[in-house]
């Protein structure tokens, strides 16, 4: 059985977890306690080298990050989350790109600052702030003619999106979201998914 090092709270680890649960696929759970800092602990290291979470054991087999996990997750289960043809993989790979380039870097300022209490420099929230703008422009235009943003099926690009957007929708990012109909349709109906819901205990 998989076995994934992280904990419920993490970004990353929600990820993995929504992909394990889109997939089906059975796991075992082992929480890294941050206040104690167990993810900078050598027990951790020997999985993580960066001292991040999540990790990945199956089998002796060993992973970190958590794209390449979901990644792993999807194709071992056999799963539908990566597009069967090229053009398709092609859209999902770039934003991926897009979430890890200029998307959830700029979202997480906000977090910080407003849930984590990790004070920001006012400058640092302006430009994630007009970052963010420019990233959910060109989401809100594809989301204008796609139902995701690969196309028309649910994949990991949509999942990358979703613990940045679940944190900072409660913070003044949120009216940066609001102005664009199409992504806020997007993340209303990805945040009712049951994988989502049970990945963040809400079912």
């Amino acid at each position: 059985m998989i076995k994934i090092y992280g904990n419920p709270m993490s970004t990353c680890t929600r990820k993995v977890l929504a992909t394990l649960a889109e997939t089906g696929t059975p796991f075992e759970m082992n929480v890294v306690d941050f206040a104690k800092g167990e993810h900078k602990q050598e027990a951790h290291l020997r999985r993580q080298p960066f001292g991040r979470i999540p990790a990945l054991e199956d089998d002796g087999f060993e992973l970190f990050e958590s794209r390449a996990m979901a990644r792993y997750i999807n194709e071992k289960a056999s799963g539908k989350l990566v597009p069967g043809d090229a053009k398709g993989r092609a859209k999902m790979e770039q934003w991926i790109s897009v979430e890890t380039s200029e998307f959830s870097g700029n979202a997480m300022k906000f977090i910080y600052e407003y849930m984590f209490k990790r004070a920001q420099d006012p400058a640092v929230l302006e430009a994630a702030g007009k970052a963010l703008e420019t990233t959910c422009a060109a989401m809100d235009r594809q989301l204008a003619k796609t139902p995701f943003l690969a196309g028309s099926d649910f994949t990991i690009a949509d999942i990358g999106y979703m613990p940045y957007l679940e944190y900072a929708m409660a913070t003044p990012a949120k009216d940066i979201f609001a102005k664009y109909p199409h992504l806020m349709a997007w993340w209303n109906k990805l945040s009712e998914r049951p994988s989502w819901r049970k990945a963040t205990g809400k079912a």
